[in-house]
């Protein structure tokens, strides 16, 4: 799914490279060329992310950010010529999550507007449905995982197993109460096809980049979740 952001910037060169290296991101950008027009598209439809330039023509990016903060939770990344510190520190106590100065190379602007979104789908799934483990999270509300803040795909299957098993970390659970606890009694039932399931949850949270294996297999009995302390 695309990520929907905001540009606003006085200057449309610089609106136009920001828009070409991250439409490069997979991103939607909408553009606004002053404070009150960002301000009035913020209310008319969400956005996953804002790039405020801080000196706009009417109000600037300081009061911008300032009013957006307090209805809005969507990360902002602030772009400025000035590199003060005690500006970074301004734009951070107002609400900023980022600071920026120009000129920038635009690589490291989709490096940071990336991070901040990965930041932000990591914030918005902590839920009470969340389990959260290093370098993982699991989503049982919306049936979703993320490995370092990326969503991954597992089958149906797949996440019945990694999320009951991570439900009660340690436990030892045998291939017949992994079947009786996902499996419907009209399904195949096959105690191999858990080890299937198992092994290919593995292989996707590996090439995901999670350095370690959570599924631990307990020798003759069945598994087990882990963290990394209890794979040394």
């Amino acid at each position: 799914m695309k990520s929907r952001i905001l540009v606003v910037d006085d200057e449309w060169n610089m609106r136009n490279l920001i828009k070409i290296y991250l439409t490069k991101e997979n991103a939607q950008i909408d553009e606004a060329k002053d404070g009150n027009e960002a301000l009035k598209m913020v209310e008319e439809r969400p956005y996953d992310l804002m790039v405020l330039d801080i000196m706009l023509p009417d109000i600037d990016g300081w009061e911008v950010c300032s009013r957006i903060r307090k209805t809005k939770q969507m990360p902002i990344l602030m772009l400025t010529a000035r590199s003060d510190v005690k500006d970074r520190v301004q734009g951070l106590t107002i609400g900023a999550d980022d600071y920026l100065v120009k000129p920038f190379a635009p690589e490291e602007l989709a490096a940071r507007v990336n991070a901040l979104l990965r930041r932000n789908t990591i914030k918005n799934m902590e839920t009470e449905h969340t389990l959260r483990f290093e370098g993982i999270l699991i989503n049982s509300e919306n049936r979703e995982v993320l490995v370092n803040g990326v969503s991954i795909e597992l089958t149906p299957k797949e996440f019945d197993i990694l999320s009951t098993v991570a439900k009660q970390p340690k436990r030892v659970f045998t291939r017949e109460i992994v079947l009786d606890k996902i499996w419907f009694q009209h399904e195949f039932r096959d105690l191999r096809a858990v080890d299937t399931h198992v092994k290919n949850i593995r292989e996707k949270l590996r090439k995901a980049g999670l350095p370690y294996n959570p599924i631990k297999t307990v020798w003759g009995v069945g598994y087990k979740f882990g963290t990394p302390e209890d794979h040394t």
